[in-house]
């Protein structure tokens, strides 16, 4: 199994993001990912740096792979600029970058006025962002009209050798379904078997699962516990709340309803190496070739050196058994 680290736009400052990713590359991590999003999802994270400048920026200074966790085509930012952006980031890379879609969620793509569409309309609207950005990588000139976009007279110059692979977030079955069909790769946010299984029959057969899951360093579990309930109580929210609650206050105001008992089962908290790489095996046995660690929280440093010392070694032993 690949092990990567998740660069949380929505927690760190751009300096502090760069750092994360060097960090990253020295503990051993084979891989990085990074969220997009305009806003963060409590004003206690409190950041919410441009992706596509952290991504060239981070080219720089590291040389690991580099998937976005994930984009939205779709009503921010219209899909044949995120295809100008996707190719300038795999030549950055030396075509070590990936385009993670989704959905999205109003927190983010409502900021221009536009409506917030069902899910339905999302989803296909997506599939013709992913049609018309395939069309540009081509290096030719494209003119599209779908049912959702439209395209004139448009070519991408500066291309990478091979097109950016496009990997699918999807959380349900229906667009579990649509990731088989359409992409090169399935993005997972908990370690669920069945869905890793009906996105590889669905067509995505072999193609990569990626997942993750969050820690929080802290020197005891309780003053971990305190840290993730402060930073990242909204993932508690249930149901379609994170898709359709439109900013950081309305988040505020849901999460107070969250307790910090409530999020002990959501992250892996504390010092101990053994939870970590529990969580690990979980992805593992779920069927996902990848997954990425997210750090919450200010102890990013001592998350480092914890995986580096004691966590990295022991999974990569464990893969030279198993062989």
């Amino acid at each position: 199994m690949k092990l990567g680290y998740f660069l949380s736009c929505e927690e760190y400052s751009p300096g502090e993001l760069i750092e994360q990713a060097k960090l990253a590359e020295q503990a051993g991590f084979e891989a990085l990912s990074i969220s997009d999003h305009y806003h963060p999802w409590l004003e206690e994270q409190g950041e919410s740096p441009f992706v596509w400048s952290m991504i060239g920026a981070v080219s720089q200074v590291c040389s690991l792979p580099i998937t976005t966790a994930v984009t939205a085509p779709t009503v921010r930012i219209h899909p044949a600029i995120i295809a100008q952006a996707a190719a300038t980031s795999a030549v950055l890379t030396g075509g070590k970058f990936t385009l993670g879609v989704g959905t999205g969620e109003a927190l983010n793509e409502h900021i221009l006025g536009d409506p917030w569409p069902p899910a339905v309309v999302r989803l296909a609207m997506l599939e013709e962002a992913v049609d018309i950005m395939r069309k540009l990588w081509e290096g030719r000139f494209v003119t599209y009209h779908g049912e959702h976009y439209a395209v004139e007279h448009a070519r991408i110059y500066t291309l990478p050798d091979e097109p950016p692979k496009v990997y699918m977030s999807a959380l349900g079955p229906k667009s579990v379904t649509v990731a088989g069909r359409i992409a090169d790769g399935y993005i997972g946010i908990e370690p669920d078997r069945e869905l890793v299984q009906r996105f590889r029959d669905s067509g995505g057969g072999s193609k990569p699962a990626q997942g993750g899951f969050k820690a929080c360093f802290a020197r005891t579990e309780d003053e971990a516990v305190r840290i993730a309930h402060e930073k990242w109580r909204n993932m508690a929210l249930p149901g379609e709340l994170a898709v359709v609650l439109p900013s950081p206050r309305h988040f505020q105001q849901a999460s107070e309803l969250v307790e910090p008992e409530m999020v002990k089962d959501l992250f892996v908290l504390g010092p101990d190496p053994g939870r970590h790489l529990a969580m690990i095996e979980q992805y593992d046995r779920a069927g996902f070739d990848e997954v990425y660690l997210a750090n919450i929280g200010p102890h990013y440093r001592e998350l480092f050196d914890l995986y580096a010392k004691e966590v990295l070694p022991r999974v990569r032993r464990r893969e030279t058994v198993g062989a």
